[in-house]
């Protein structure tokens, strides 16, 4: 496997990709498979998934009951290593300190990037969310289409494996007929949440998950990708036939040893090292890019975490990925004679219309799913159905009093137990103290799988609010300025949140839930998640028409460097209501043909 040193680099490489996730993962598989000679800059350390994941562990194995710790944020058995909102040496801050206007970044340190560490929600943007200023009047429009995508999410859920359904839901697009698996079959919740959730009118479907629930076509997607190209064909059959099906054992989070759950490192890594045209360094942390005497970018200078020396790697080619912040970051610091304010950065665009989900939750107990007989429950571990958002109509008219639409995730089922929270026992005696003995365990099997859940995740229209920028005065424990941010949540975002507390509510209720507390629809700064939160913030280098207005182009070349590329969530002009993982592929995907084009015929 050519995992490499610093002192084993080639002296030059025809691209040079910093960050190994969604977006570096992608375009370094595509890249190698055509040929090109690819070097992966990653800041964290090699992770073996078929090794690591603690798929089959339970709490008590675990040190403290498998609870979070600084060191494991997301609790002791998530997959994520050196990782997290507050990592060692590593700082950043923000300008504001009250309530809701503080951003909180998440960081991953490891290969593979944030794939190790998501839920695997799968949804393609609709037509709606590429042009929201031109049909809502907020905040930015993509300078492209949903036509211009829908081949490459059909690509991107070919090769990651995508469950799912087509429903032919307004704004929430259908895949081609055969590209997505087939989804779960409804739990006891989600059964019950889609017959009352209906006399609302409100439709509860299949969501998409990248999780395969059948084998993949090894012998028939394998040509459909790689057209003309027998050598990519190949490797990508035998990668495909070493993924096993899910057998529905652990949550995801925890990472898949049998290759069920995408993540880069099994789909895009293994496959292009295989081709012998990649070769990926770990542990170095990018710091700038550098250009020559024209402006062209010529490499990356990198510091290895390990001893703190610094290296320079060159390529004729460079690809920044390293997530959105990070990304900008890098172009922060990338200062040169030719731009002295950082790379893409002349307009002093760089940073700015940072957008995230707008999220909340609402759960509540359900009489009805109580004391069910026991049976078990296969299925994915967390989300398998999910609400697309059914008020299109009136949001375009104007009607709900906010600009921007989301969708509700259901949670259910007869998962592990987990002590370790208390609200799982919320519920236990009707909340008549504490329990022991025979008692508490006869509660405990009335109450358990009858907690429903609901989240839900919405659209944010980037505003001059959200931003981040290089802090005057901080630099992380290797000398690189840090990121400051600035952030706030407009009424139009709080508005949507009361709108999501009082749905959630409602339909909860129409389930003949019970409540332990009610919807924050009157104060919803109370309920939205902090920013960041969600993970799924966006933009700082957003992409545009307009060279005066946006960081990269429709290719996400930096307008001011053509030999740069920006492939995460950064060149986002928004945030949709759906995840954005997909779409970060599926942008990458299409850079990458344009990058490929372009270094072939020699024009960059």
């Amino acid at each position: 496997m050519p995992v490499i040193a610093p002192t084993e680099a080639k002296k030059n490489y025809d691209v040079v990709i910093v960050g190994s996730g969604a977006g570096g993962g992608q375009m370094a598989y595509l890249l190698a498979m055509e040929g090109l000679k690819v070097l992966v800059l990653e800041a964290g350390r090699m992770v073996d998934p078929a090794r690591e994941a603690a798929m089959f562990h339970t709490p008590n194995q675990a040190p403290l009951r498998a609870v979070a710790t600084p060191d494991k944020q997301y609790g002791f058995y998530d997959h994520s290593v050196a990782s997290g909102w507050e990592i060692p040496g590593e700082p950043y801050t923000n300008i504001s300190k009250e309530e809701k206007r503080e951003f909180f970044w998440w960081r991953q340190r490891m290969m593979g990037g944030r794939t190790n560490h998501w839920g695997r929600v799968s949804l393609r943007n609709g037509p709606y969310d590429f042009k929201t200023r031109t049909r809502q009047g907020v905040g930015l429009d993509w300078p492209i289409s949903y036509d211009d995508l829908a081949p490459y999410y059909d690509k991107v859920e070919m090769l990651a494996g995508i469950f799912g359904a087509n429903e032919g839901i307004e704004n929430s697009p259908d895949s081609s007929p055969g590209v997505l698996l087939p989804p779960p079959k409804f739990r006891a919740g989600e059964l019950l949440a889609r017959e009352k959730a209906k006399t609302l009118g409100i439709s509860v479907v299949p969501v998409h998950r990248a999780i395969l629930t059948k084998t993949q076509d090894a012998d028939r997607v394998p040509g459909k990708l790689h057209p003309g190209n027998p050598s990519a064909q190949r490797l990508l059959a035998e990668n495909m036939r070493m993924r096993a099906k899910c057998f529905f054992a652990t949550d995801c989070h925890r990472g898949c040893s049998i290759g069920a759950a995408f993540d880069s490192t099994t789909v895009f890594l293994r496959p292009a090292l295989k081709s012998g045209n990649l070769d990926i360094l770990p542990h170095a942390m990018a710091r700038k890019v550098t250009v020559d005497g024209n402006g062209r970018a010529t490499g990356v200078v990198y510091i290895d975490r390990r001893d703190g020396i610094e290296h320079h790697a060159s390529g004729r080619a460079i690809v920044i990925a390293a997530s959105s912040q990070e990304s900008v970051r890098l172009l922060f610091n990338s200062t040169s004679r030719q731009f002295p304010d950082g790379i893409g950065n002349t307009n002093g665009l760089v940073g700015k219309y940072i957008t995230d989900s707008v999220s909340s939750s609402f759960s509540a107990q359900i009489p009805a799913l109580e004391n069910l007989p026991l049976h078990n429950e296969d299925g994915a571990v967390g989300q398998q159905a999910y609400m697309p958002f059914w008020l299109n109509k009136e949001l375009q008219q104007g009607k709900l009093g906010f600009s921007g639409g989301y969708k509700l995730l259901t949670v259910s089922g007869r998962k592990m137990p987990n002590i370790n929270s208390g609200r799982s026992f919320d519920w236990l005696s009707d909340g008549d103290g504490i329990l022991f003995g025979r008692k508490l365990k006869e509660d405990a099997r009335r109450y358990y799988g009858s907690i429903l859940g609901i989240g839900a995740q919405g659209a944010m229209a980037a505003s001059d609010d959200c931003y981040s920028e290089l802090d005057p005065d901080q630099k992380d424990q290797w000398g690189i300025p840090t990121l400051r941010f600035h952030w706030k949540f407009s009424d139009d975002e709080l508005k949507q949140v009361a709108h999501q507390q009082e749905s959630m509510a409602s339909i909860l209720e129409s389930m003949g839930a019970r409540f332990n507390r009610p919807p924050a629809i009157d104060d919803p700064i109370k309920a939205v998640k902090e920013g960041g939160k969600t993970i799924h913030e966006v933009g700082g280098a957003i992409m545009g028409e307009d060279p005066a207005k946006s960081v990269t182009n429709q290719w996400c070349q930096v307008w001011d460097v053509p030999n740069l590329v920006v492939a995460d969530g950064a060149t986002f002009p928004n945030t949709a209501d759906k995840n954005p993982t997909l779409t970060i592929m599926a942008v990458a995907w299409r850079a990458a043909d344009r990058l490929i084009e372009n270094l072939k015929k020699g024009t960059i």
